[in-house]
């Protein structure tokens, strides 16, 4: 029997399609795999360490049959898990993607400079608010409500833990993901930043 589907927590068993998730929907919202020939490297820097990190602030869209086909993942606390990607998980993934010597010359370079510096996500900007996510379904899963249920589960598990709000960066290209984020109440940051991307915010309440 077919089940309906439904959030629930991650699970260990998950990683493989929370990476694979990631690389389908890791440029501008489409798939990434003729952009980042390594599979894993969008997964090392945007979806893995969180799950590995924070799995209790990690929630997937089950397809009803046990596999993961969306989530939304990220921290409570910004600058703690920044400390916590500097020295437990960069270490596990330095070797397969060590720093470029040089100035980025490529789209993976440019990728393997931010695994590198995740001191970059601390911005002044963004102190008052501390959790950040990202949040990712494959194509035939979005437009369906369920982009909108995952991200009040992770609004809950925020309240839980006296979080009182959250923020995330966007490409601007991804303009389909912008009026979702619109939709759902966030707001524009202020923040200076060199790359076409944009902070969003709002408060953890519904």
């Amino acid at each position: 029997m077919t089940l309906t589907p439904a959030i629930r927590p991650y699970r260990p068993r998950d990683a493989e399609a929370l990476a694979d998730i990631c690389v389908r929907t890791a440029h501008n919202g489409q798939d990434s795999r003729q952009i980042y020939p390594d599979l894993q490297l969008m997964p090392s820097i945007f979806a893995s360490p969180y799950a590995w990190l924070e799995p209790e602030m990690t929630f997937v869209l089950d397809d009803g049959e046990g596999r993961a086909v969306g989530y939304v993942l990220g921290t409570a606390d910004t600058s703690r898990f920044v400390q916590d990607f500097r020295t437990q998980w960069l270490p596990k993934v330095a070797d397969r993607f060590p720093e470029p010597s040089g100035p980025p010359g490529t789209p993976s370079e440019e990728m393997i400079w931010l695994l590198h510096h995740p001191e970059r996500m601390i911005l002044p900007q963004l102190t008052d608010y501390p959790a950040h996510l990202h949040i990712d379904l494959l194509p035939d899963w979005q437009r369906r409500g369920y982009g909108r249920a995952l991200m009040w589960a992770f609004l809950d598990a925020l309240r839980a833990r006296g979080v009182e709000a959250v923020h995330l960066c966007m490409v601007n290209a991804n303009v389909r993901a912008r009026a979702f984020y619109d939709r759902l109440g966030f707001h524009e940051i202020p923040v200076p930043d060199p790359a076409p991307v944009t902070y969003l915010g709002r408060s953890a309440s519904r």
